[in-house]
């Protein structure tokens, strides 16, 4: 019974690490490579360097990004930070793009 006792700190602290930290670690490395094996085509993204860029090609590793017009960057797939948003959402975005060309004019 004594020596339950002593290791039972110990126990405590193992659970606690793994409840705030190491479990909490594992959720979003998942939701990182869902993100990224979810890439698609004509995706808006943002890379972990802050590169804004749509989606011209991708293969198994990389990724190869429009930042302007006739400028294609290729970066690995894991340098992806962040999906702006999706194809699906793309004819929304070029009706915002050409409602701001309009106000320049």
């Amino acid at each position: 019974m004594q020596g339950i006792q002593q290791f039972l700190p110990i126990i405590v602290m193992i659970a606690i690490f793994y409840f705030l930290l190491i479990r909490p670690q594992q959720k979003r490395t998942k939701q990182r490579n869902q993100m990224l094996s979810a890439l698609k085509k004509g995706d808006k993204v943002v890379t972990i360097g802050g590169m804004h860029g749509t989606i011209q090609d991708i293969s198994d590793d990389s990724v190869t990004l429009r930042i302007a017009h006739n400028v294609n960057v290729a970066f690995d797939r894991g340098a992806i930070n962040n999906v702006i948003s999706s194809s699906n959402a793309a004819p929304a975005a070029s009706s915002e793009s050409d409602k701001t060309e309009e106000v320049k004019s």
